[in-house]
């Protein structure tokens, strides 16, 4: 008797916080993938233009079923602007894309083109996808070989002010642990150089899948998800130099549990100059951190969890790089964990109070079809909506773009 009143009394406690988050947040379905023409598996974030249209890209669907580069309007509506045919321009493309001030896209393929070693599926491309009259061209803009220029590049990539793109590959290179390279524009097209060739020992092992990110001065900040002294990943930091080559510094190896350990996503700054970021592994329970670095005298940086998931109803195993608000609250996903009869996944809130950051779940997947497993992070509009996507999951099975409003 005893119990089974335990176990009324912990549903009862589910009900109640999720009564507290449906009330809080409104959660909507913006879009859901059928796994034919408009695609399927988004595994991408959002990346929204100048008049509130959104850009992503699936893993697979589309006119050849080897992915696609949509667009959802303001109004809901899903159109494909490229089906990619497997060929030499691309296959499989993930991480999403990023916008010009013209307007053109630009994205990684993790296989596809016409490059050196990797017999039939290809090493992945660099693609641009150019609007023109009502349609879009696209063109590659590098065909990776498998060689020390890396192979397989899964994620996203960042603009400078001159105009110059970065991002990593989580394979090959010289000691086959993955790069970080720059393409940049010229007279003469586009010029692919490899600025860090991955060691697998101190400076890590597997760029991660989270985007680069790039400071004023234009330095370069990025993860490994392994490597580094314990094994466990690093952060790590490029700077340019005057010479040419850039210089590589390891702000910080992950050690492992009870701290963090094994970064998938990226990092963002705080106004202070602190750096924010989540972990797979590591934390007091294993199933995933947040973590702060924070600088300090001498070069050194300090890391602190600002929280441990603990693998029920507050979520596990995060994979995407969190977000601010404008409020200065943290916002991120945990691709499982959350419902006790789905483990799909949520979105999460971690606000600073007290001196201490206290976790609140903004929404428990796996309800309704609304998608599960949120790998990819989220996206604020300006008004202050959250966007994001659901690989898998909706009325289709083939994932979902999602909104919450606060």
């Amino acid at each position: 008797m005893n119990h089974f009143s335990s176990r009324v009394r912990a549903a009862l406690a589910f009900a109640v916080i999720f009564a507290n988050i449906s009330s809080a947040t409104t959660y909507k379905k913006l879009y859901n993938f059928t796994g034919n023409a408009d695609g399927s598996d988004p595994a991408t974030p959002l990346t929204f233009d100048s008049s509130g249209n959104a850009y992503g890209t699936t893993a697979s669907g589309g006119a050849y079923d080897f992915g696609t580069v949509f667009q959802l309007s303001v109004s809901g509506q899903e159109t494909v602007i490229y089906s990619f045919t497997g060929g030499g321009d691309g296959l499989d493309p993930h991480g999403g894309v990023t916008i010009d001030s013209a307007g053109n896209l630009y994205g990684t393929t993790v296989a596809g083109g016409f490059g050196g070693l990797c017999a039939g599926d290809g090493c992945g491309v660099i693609f641009e996808l150019t609007p023109s009259g009502g349609s879009w061209t696209e063109t590659t803009l590098y065909n990776f070989k498998g060689l020390n220029d890396g192979f397989g590049p899964g994620g996203g990539l960042v603009f400078d002010s001159a105009g110059n793109l970065y991002g990593t590959t989580p394979d090959a290179g010289a000691h086959s642990s993955g790069v970080v390279f720059e393409l940049s524009p010229s007279a003469h097209g586009w010029h692919y150089k490899v600025i860090h060739q991955f060691t697998g020992n101190r400076d890590g092992a597997v760029g991660s899948l989270g985007n680069l990110l790039l400071d004023v001065a234009g330095n370069l900040y990025g993860t490994t998800e392994l490597g580094g002294v314990n094994g466990a990943g690093a952060v790590y930091e490029l700077s340019p130099t005057a010479r040419g080559p850039w210089k590589t510094t390891v702000l910080y190896d992950f050690k492992g549990m009870p701290e963090a350990a094994n970064p998938y996503g990226g990092l963002i700054f705080d106004k202070a100059g602190s750096l924010y970021g989540t972990t797979y592994f590591g934390g007091t329970a294993g199933m995933g951190t947040v973590f702060q670095l924070t600088p300090g005298p001498n070069g050194a940086w300090q890391q602190n969890v600002l929280y441990s998931f603990q693998g029920g109803t507050d979520g596990s195993f995060p994979t995407a790089t969190p977000i601010f608000s404008a409020a200065g609250s943290l916002y991120g996903t945990t691709s499982t964990g959350g419902r006790p009869s789905c483990d799909c996944g949520t979105v999460f809130k971690l606000t600073l109070t007290g001196g201490s950051w206290n976790e609140k779940i903004v929404h428990f997947f796996g309800q309704g079809r609304d998608g599960y497993s949120p790998n990819y992070g989220l996206t604020f509009d300006p008004a202050g909506s959250l966007y994001g996507t659901t690989p898998f999951g909706g009325s289709g099975g083939q994932g979902t773009v999602f909104e919450l409003t606060p």
